[in-house]
């Protein structure tokens, strides 16, 4: 039965490696699928951490025996690694929630709790090892209770209050995401995540109250089952990200005089007002500068303390200016696409006006409506 789990451990440990590698290379491949550039940071680190390292340093630890320093060594790593994942994965759920702003309290408990594990591994008895082998080191283990690990009371007790912690922050964070979130279906797989994720942290706590080794391979197991589901959503729904960290708040269409031809209004900035004016101010310099500089040479962003202010342009006399939390490859492709939408609509509207003198009747573009609700749908 012990071979049987062996196999199934280093089978599990391989299939994702495999998967990982697949999805860190699309990851880096594809960025711009994921809006934020940040985000995909934090959620390769996260891949790479839980994987490369923390998986690895796991496994080698209970497969193979080496010396009783070297594995203590490897194990305490496997921990501390493990702690820089949920440091990690609560990262991403702070920012899923709102942009890089990070709650003090949560992290400066959770820093304590880290600085806590560091310093009790300097006790002599922090993580005691217990090999029931008289093969003489390193061998390749076949039986995977004859190697254990246990904890003192000090140790055992800072990773149970870390990790029950986490998950009463990661189900916190979940639900406020979902109150706030415009898609209530993409919600559904970050709950998924939270919920499975339920079962590693799980089995780790009850590996300590018990020393049991099977909590051990549980825990493990249950990783990577989260690890798997994280990955295919990584490569099947990557708009569920940039969904989650995004916000529109106008669409302003403008004619090179400046004359606002249409407005959509999504949702409202904590500086509205402040946003819709440099708006105005951009195109007003921009039109100034035409005069002397190559177009491809305009500004086309301008960053205020709430917002981002993207601006497209386009020869035949009008721009498309969008106002965001902030700016990404996603926004600006999609605004390339509503310029061409918008251009094939009113061709000849806009045309006409190409003469300033023309009296600008802004009532014949009321239909924008419709192309930017088609264009912006996963924002609405």
């Amino acid at each position: 039965m012990a071979i049987v789990i062996l196999i199934t451990v280093i089978i599990g440990y391989i299939f994702t490696l495999c998967t990982s590698t697949y999805t860190l290379i699309f990851i880096f491949k594809h960025q711009v699928k994921y809006g934020i550039k940040f985000t995909v940071i934090l959620n390769f680190l996260a891949i790479f951490n839980a994987v490369f390292i923390y998986s690895t340093l796991y496994l080698f630890s209970i497969v193979i025996f080496f010396t009783e320093t070297i594995n203590l060594f490897l194990w305490k790593l496997s921990l501390i690694f493990g702690f820089i994942e949920l440091l990690i994965m609560s990262l991403i759920y702070a920012f899923l929630k709102e942009f890089k702003k990070i709650p003090y309290f949560p992290f400066l408990f959770f820093t304590i709790l880290f600085g806590l594990l560091i310093g009790s591994f300097f006790s002599p008895d922090s993580v005691r090892i217990f090999i029931n082998s008289s093969n003489s080191p390193p061998f390749f283990i076949t039986d995977l209770s004859i190697i254990n690990y246990s904890f003192n009371i000090v140790t055992g007790l800072v990773i149970g209050i870390f990790q029950c912690s986490f998950l009463i922050y990661y189900f916190l964070l979940s639900w406020i995401i979902y109150l706030r979130a415009r898609n209530k279906e993409f919600i559904k797989s970050l709950f998924i995540i939270t919920i499975i994720f339920v079962f590693p942290i799980l089995m780790y706590i009850l590996y300590i109250v018990f020393q049991v080794s099977i909590f051990r391979e549980l825990h493990i197991f249950t990783l990577w089952i989260n690890i798997f589901y994280i990955c295919y959503l990584f490569v099947n729904k990557p708009s569920m990200f940039s969904e989650l960290t995004n916000k529109i708040f106008y669409v302003n269409i403008y004619h090179k005089s400046g004359i606002l031809l249409y407005s959509y209004k999504f949702s409202i900035s904590n500086n509205e007002l402040d946003s819709t004016i440099w708006g105005n101010i951009l195109i007003g310099i921009n039109h100034i500068l035409s005069e002397f500089v190559d177009p491809k040479d305009q500004i086309d962003v301008l960053q205020t303390e709430t917002s981002d202010i993207i601006v497209n342009y386009d020869e035949v006399g009008f721009a498309v200016v969008l106002i965001t939390n902030h700016k990404n490859a996603i926004l600006k492709k999609l605004m390339e696409n509503f310029a061409v939408e918008f251009k094939t609509k009113y061709k000849k509207e806009l045309i006409e006006i190409q003469d300033l003198n023309k009296l600008i009747n802004v009532s014949e573009f009321k239909e924008t409506k419709d192309i930017v609700e088609k264009t912006f749908q996963m924002y609405l």
